[in-house]
């Protein structure tokens, strides 16, 4: 069968792959679509490095289940799933507390195991959340950046009516605006990018003008160190800035920033299994938030490579349609 692999940092080829195996507590599913995202790129400009060449990229996947393991009892074949790409031990003092999302084991998808560009994969079926037919295929391959927004807004405690900046419209950053504005809140946004700045928008955020201030919460997804800063100036006496964009780089922040003004850092990492994802499949289910809007239109696998040639340019959420 066909995969996108990576063959060579920044060369994506369409590659030949053995059909997976079903192990006995696994399922086998049609991957239907994959979306792709920052941690994609890391890998893909070989900053984050694999275990070895070619390997078969993407974490962001849906698809139908085809086959079942022996064990498994809960998943038939012929269900629509979205796929949970971190893969939690159970075992660890995070994972036995809930904390999953700090699992000292933790395995992902398409960095530690192949990942899931690929006609068929096969996964464990607790990582796997079925979702009803009318859920369409387009709003079902947000599930995963979905939850990890959702995820953030769970952790800062923000509520309808609260007031908020968001530093960075991404795609990361779109979903987040999206999830906000389903909750009752109208995001406030700082994006350089114009077209990203305007496809906020149109998910019902305003652009942030220098007026903007003493908001009670601000989200940062950009991950650049520089922003951070006059973000937090941003915020009142005692908000709550969510982290969500990740950097390496040293932050030029002073103690009496935070302490000063008694402000609150809260660090949000992916979600915890297995209430998150299982919170947004609820979500789209029921159609309290619709990400499709965040998406550009799905490349086929064969453009794979042109697909991850465009993610850093493009204005919303770059995706590979396998039913195209």
């Amino acid at each position: 069968m066909k995969a996108a692999a990576l063959v060579r940092p920044g060369i994506v080829e369409l590659v030949d792959v053995a059909e997976p195996e079903c192990g006995p507590d696994q399922v086998v599913v049609r991957v239907l679509g994959v979306g792709l995202c920052g941690s994609d790129l890391g890998v893909y400009s070989g900053s984050r490095p694999v275990p070895r060449t070619p390997w078969v990229l993407g974490h962001e996947g849906v698809g139908e289940i085809v086959e079942v393991g022996g064990r498994v009892r809960d998943r038939r074949v012929g269900q629509r799933v979205a796929i949970e790409p971190n893969y939690c031990c159970f075992d660890c003092p995070p994972c036995r507390s809930g904390f999953t999302s700090a699992c000292v084991n933790r395995v992902v998808i398409g960095i530690g195991v192949p990942g899931l560009i690929a006609e068929r994969v096969a996964v464990p079926a607790a990582f796997t959340f079925p979702v009803a037919e009318h859920v369409a295929l387009v709003d079902l391959v947000c599930a995963e950046p979905l939850t990890v927004a959702r995820a953030a807004i769970r952790r800062a405690g923000i509520a309808a009516g609260d007031s908020c900046l968001v530093v960075g419209t991404g795609s990361q950053g779109l979903f987040l605006c999206a999830a906000l504005v389903a909750l009752g809140v109208t995001p406030h946004v700082v994006e350089p990018h114009e077209g990203r700045r305007e496809l906020a928008v149109s998910l019902g955020a305003v652009v942030a003008d220098d007026a903007v201030r003493d908001v009670d919460f601000v989200f940062e997804t950009s991950g650049v160190p520089a922003a951070l800063p006059p973000a937090l100036s941003r915020l009142a006496p005692g908000g709550t800035a969510v982290l969500i964009g990740i950097s390496a780089q040293p932050l030029d922040l002073t103690l009496w920033t935070i302490v000063y003004r008694q402000l609150k850092l809260v660090g949000s990492l992916i979600y915890d299994h297995p209430a998150d994802f299982a919170g947004t499949v609820a979500a789209l289910e029921d159609g309290a938030v619709a990400p499709h809007r965040v998406l550009r239109p799905g490349f086929p696998l064969a453009a794979a490579p042109d697909a991850f040639a465009a993610v850093r340019s493009t204005a919303g959420k770059c995706w590979i349609d396998l039913t195209a």
